[in-house]
């Protein structure tokens, strides 16, 4: 094994040569030894959560200067697994940190030594938390982002955070709305009772198992939550199970040395190549009540020779826990493929909207958001035009184009916000804006609007959008406020034939604070390739944008209004 960390305290920027380094980046290698594998050769799942959690954990302290505990993980999809012999590389650094916890992006690879094939395995979010020291509770020091990457990472972590913050909440009201739709439980012959699958195991915490801080290290808790749940897994399908996937880790409480810790497991459902498993950890010592330390959901496929997943037999769930089970992993199930496919769609590609549910609705804002605050990172902006203190922006490249309008308006930060995150308003100073609507108001920072624009050419028709509005107050001090807009499908409102349905792939505004009475506002447009061919839309977009000084010059009088 080898652990390389940067050199420097934490937060000052490094140079090696002339290359820059994080700080807070800790890169451990390990070559894939027999004991680190299962019968099939394959590097276990649980070794690598160990390895992982490890690596995440001395960047965090890093930083901190201080001992760190693991408080979280993301959810994490294994892409491929690691044979014996080849060696597994982790980076992990942290991306940002709030007053007392910070988020640690860790990447795996893996490499191939005789063939000199490297790829990648799995890209996961942990969030550790400083520990209170003798003189009270750490402030933690904040974190400079120094490249467009860092900035990226350090911009969308606060996002993160705040899906993290209302995942739980989120989470349960969808599984109690979906399952209340998904009515009885599907009877199937042959299925395999699903007490057959369940396993309980004990687990005495020894000093081996404990960190540096004398508690039960996160990682081994992993380890041992993804063992059980891969015997579950086996048990079903009478095979050696592969992980593909692991929902958020959340850690409830600490486990120290002495504990016994209880590991229990059992498959909830099994679909056609995927099968999900339940798995909890609770500790105790003596006669104390079991205290519940953690709970994740695995889903596990079964390989067959071409590495193809093998068709899995189905499950009978016990009557009532086990037959909520079975209908809350059909709603996890939706949850994760609208995940997948909101999180993997190429922005390049059609459609553009994507269908909307309360399913995928934090997925979509994050997305949403993400998409503007990467745009907003980008540095390459080629300065076209310069009218009345108004800038216009242009950057074309990966068959994009997009658009930015900068300018300085003698209004707080916080006013501005006010007045551009209702769409409704925008019509006073967008001649562009005919009649906006709200559509529906998915919670305090999510709306969906319906906004009717007027036909760019004479005798056409006008043009609707379904709209999904995020907006983002700061985070802190050095956070902009953000207001994100992208084309959704509502099935309550389709296409109509008095409007052409138009998209949106990505706009919006962000709005910083340069002094106490003058605000920086950034109006930012995305284009993908496929709409820029269709000479309507060009027509369009070039109507639309063209005159942006014009247009901002006007946004600028509104302003001096308010």
């Amino acid at each position: 094994m080898t652990s390389e960390e940067g050199d420097g305290g934490g937060g000052v920027a490094v140079e090696i040569g002339e290359a820059y380094r994080n700080p807070t980046e800790v890169k451990m290698s390990q070559i894939v030894l027999p004991c680190h594998s299962n019968h099939c050769g394959e590097l276990s799942a649980g070794q690598l959560l160990k390895w992982m959690d490890s690596t995440a954990c001395l960047s965090a302290e890093r930083h901190a200067g201080c001992s760190c505990v693991t408080a979280s993980v993301d959810d994490i999809h294994f892409e491929h697994t690691i044979g014996v012999g080849n060696v597994v590389t982790i980076i992990a650094k942290v991306n940002r940190a709030f007053t007392s916890s910070m988020e640690v992006g860790i990447m795996v690879t893996c490499e191939d030594l005789y063939t000199d094939t490297h790829w990648r395995v799995c890209q996961a979010f942990a969030t550790f938390v400083a520990r209170r020291t003798e003189t009270g509770k750490v402030q933690l020091k904040p974190l400079t982002p120094h490249t467009q990457m860092e900035q990226m990472e350090y911009s969308l972590a606060a996002e993160r955070r705040r899906m993290r913050l209302i995942h739980a909440e989120i989470i349960t009201d969808l599984l109690s709305s979906s399952t209340a739709q998904l009515g009885e439980c599907q009877e199937y012959q042959d299925a395999v009772p699903a007490e057959r699958t369940r396993v309980e195991s004990v687990e005495l915490v020894l000093p081996p198992h404990a960190n540096h801080q004398v508690s039960t290290f996160g990682g081994q808790i992993m380890a041992w939550m993804e063992n059980v749940a891969t015997i579950s897994a086996s048990r079903l399908c009478n095979a050696h199970p592969t992980l593909r996937s692991i929902d958020m880790f959340h850690f409830r409480g600490p486990s120290h040395i002495g504990d016994r810790l209880v590991l229990k497991s059992i498959v909830n459902n099994a679909f056609r190549h995927s099968m999900e498993v339940g798995v909890c950890a609770e500790a105790y010592q003596g006669d104390e009540p079991q205290r519940h330390i953690n709970s994740a959901f695995m889903t596990f496929e079964v390989l067959d020779a071409d590495r193809k997943p093998r068709t899995l037999p189905r499950i009978r769930p016990e009557p009532v826990d086990g037959k909520r089970r079975y209908q809350e992993a059909i709603a996890r199930k939706k949850i994760r493929l609208d995940r997948k496919y909101i999180i993997s769609c190429k922005q390049t590609e059609a459609p553009l909207s994507v269908p909307w549910d309360p399913s995928n609705q934090m997925y979509l804002s994050y997305n949403n958001v993400s998409a503007l605050k990467l745009m907003d990172t980008v540095n390459n902006w080629v300065l076209t035009s310069e009218k009345n203190n108004v800038r216009l922006y242009t950057l074309e490249e990966n068959q994009m184009l997009c658009f930015k309008v900068e300018m300085n308006v003698s209004v707080s930060a916080q006013q501005t916000f006010h007045l551009l995150s209702d769409l409704r308003r925008r019509k006073e100073w967008d001649r562009h804006y005919q009649a906006c609507e709200v559509i529906m108001q998915a919670d305090e920072d999510d709306t969906i609007y319906r906004v009717k624009t007027p036909s760019v050419r004479k005798g056409g028709k006008g043009q609707d959008f379904i709209l999904l509005a995020s907006c983002r107050k700061p985070c802190d001090v050095r956070d902009p406020y953000l207001i994100a807009l992208r084309s959704v499908t509502l099935p309550t409102h389709p296409p109509t034939a008095d409007y052409d349905r138009g998209e949106v792939l990505c706009a919006g505004f962000t709005i910083l604070e340069e002094s106490v009475a003058v605000t920086k506002v950034l109006q930012l447009f995305f284009f993908s390739s496929h709409l820029l061919q269709s000479g309507h839309t060009r027509s369009s977009s070039l109507h639309l944008y063209g005159h942006c000084g014009t247009l901002l010059v006007v946004f600028q009088r509104f302003f001096c209004l308010q």
